[in-house]
């Protein structure tokens, strides 16, 4: 079947494959279709064989939905299908007579399997193009003079940034011709959003899904670069830029951020904030390299010897975590701020995961499967390469006898408790010398406080130096294989 439109003559259509670039501004794919001259299909496919975790199912509702809107902005639509993602793309060009399809490429395994399926797939007369659209440097070009793949983040970043300066973020299209397409699911077909009960309150309250939101926060976050490089650890402070969902699902491209921070950089005033910002762009880089070049890297340790790590599999530990009770109010802030808010603090995550598998000795599988259910910034290849730099088995890891001590930390960062009692509202009376460390705290400090520890707050479910000292105890079965660290055993990250 081919498209006309009135006035014009008989055009085959171009199929624009939408996956991780739902945006209109600086679309390498959708500027390639729109360079054909064709009238476009632009499509989103959603394979239920690969779900996405509650929090990223309600914002890819609604990206879905402003992309949408901003298409019919300019006449017309997402088509919008269900199903296996090369099978539903040859019957769109089967019916609609496309013979060009584009998309941005992705690093997951299952996706780079998406994309042989498509070309194998497809008739021979269709062209495909897929662009390196979701980075600033495609993992195949950023390697070691010897051809090799990098295994640290320090080198890696230099030769990535070796690389040149990624290219001006091209301005989203002013109109698009539209072919018919006859077939397309709505939006709620898809069945992303949470209904019984609906527990997405707090990410209502706290994001703005699409491409607008993710224009916004851009702003916001190069207008406060300034105090990022000094502050980005307080998680009681509102400093970090909240792009990680945003980049994620391609409401903006790692372009526009990387030159709208330059452009923050070239001030002064702002320059080392802005910075440590691009920065954090090369660490995402980072993690995609490592999915791309280690595609087992969510399921197995990059370091074979853990593989026989002594993990435990305490069940009331891990609910403890997963609900904010471990009695450790940082932690308990911590996850609590994820379960609301579908995101936590860089710096409590760390935290936080170095309780599960240090203090806890859970698995860091367990933890990253978590992580990715409830955060809305779910990436697989940043959320794996977390996980495995904190649990001390990655390429580029902490030693794993650096445990963060929970308490030590607390008082560093959230120096006036004023991130606990936001997150822990039990404790938001108590006197910030005592919210660190409830349980040491007398009746005459509890009691005003309508505090009783174990009935109000719970005491804390694991000590400390025990589980620090079983923590390295089982580490010294694996150590032997292990290259020793710049720190020595039973050094403490504070």
């Amino acid at each position: 079947m081919r498209f006309s439109h009135a006035g014009s003559a008989v055009k085959t259509p171009v199929i624009a494959w939408f996956r991780r670039n739902l945006r209109l501004t600086d679309n390498e794919p959708l500027r390639v279709a729109l360079a054909t001259g064709q009238p476009l299909v632009a499509v989103y496919v959603h394979d239920p064989a690969h779900p996405v975790g509650g929090a990223s199912a309600w914002w890819l509702h609604h990206s879905l939905a402003g992309l949408d809107r901003a298409l019919r902005g300019l006449g017309g639509s997402l088509i919008i299908r269900r199903g296996d993602s090369a099978s539903e793309l040859c019957e769109l060009v089967a019916r609609t007579g496309a013979d060009h399809v584009t998309y941005a490429r992705r690093y997951e395994p299952f996706a780079r399997r998406e994309e042989d399926a498509l070309r194998a797939q497809l008739p021979e007369h269709v062209s495909v193009t897929g662009c390196d659209d979701g980075v600033l440097s495609p993992p195949h070009r950023v390697m070691t003079r010897t051809g090799t793949r990098y295994k640290v983040f320090t080198p890696y970043w230099k030769a990535a940034v070796a690389l040149g300066e990624p290219p001006l973020p091209q301005p989203a299209p002013a109109a698009i011709a539209f072919a018919e397409v006859d077939h397309s699911l709505h939006v709620d077909e898809l069945r992303l959003l949470p209904t019984a009960p609906d527990w997405s309150q707090g990410l209502q309250a706290t994001w703005h899904p699409g491409e607008d939101g993710a224009l916004t926060q851009l702003d916001v976050a190069a207008a406060g670069a300034h105090a990022y490089a000094s502050q980005r650890d307080r998680p009681d402070l509102d400093v970090t830029s909240r792009l990680s969902p945003h980049l994620h699902f391609g409401e903006v491209s790692p372009r526009q951020a990387w030159h709208a921070l330059r452009s923050v950089a070239s001030n002064s005033s702002g320059s080392q904030g802005a910075e440590a910002l691009i920065r954090q762009l090369y660490w995402r880089e980072f993690s995609t390299y490592l999915l791309f070049h280690f595609p087992r890297l969510p399921e197995e340790p990059l370091r074979p010897e853990f593989e026989h790590f002594p993990w435990t599999n305490d069940s009331t530990a891990l609910e403890a975590w997963q609900t904010g009770t471990t009695g450790y109010p940082l932690i308990d802030a911590g996850m609590r701020q994820l379960w609301q808010t579908g995101w936590m603090h860089n710096r409590v995550r760390m935290i936080a995961a170095s309780f599960l598998v240090k203090n806890l000795m859970i698995d860091w599988q367990t933890g990253a499967d978590w992580f990715l259910d409830t955060l809305v910034d779910a990436d697989l290849a940043n959320n794996s390469a977390g996980w495995q730099w904190v649990a001390g088995c990655g390429t580029d890891a902490a030693p794993y006898f650096r445990i963060f001590n929970p308490i030590l930390q607390s008082a560093k960062f959230d120096p006036e408790g004023n991130y606990i009692r936001r997150f822990v509202p039990e404790l938001s009376e108590l006197p910030t010398g005592t919210i660190h460390e409830p349980w040491k705290a007398d009746g005459m400090t509890l009691e005003p406080a309508n505090m009783r520890i174990g009935v109000d707050y719970p005491a804390p479910i694991v000590d400390l130096g025990d589980s620090r000292k079983r923590a390295l105890e089982a580490y010294r079965h694996v150590r032997g294989m292990l290259q020793s660290g710049p720190d020595r055993p039973g050094s403490s990250a504070g």
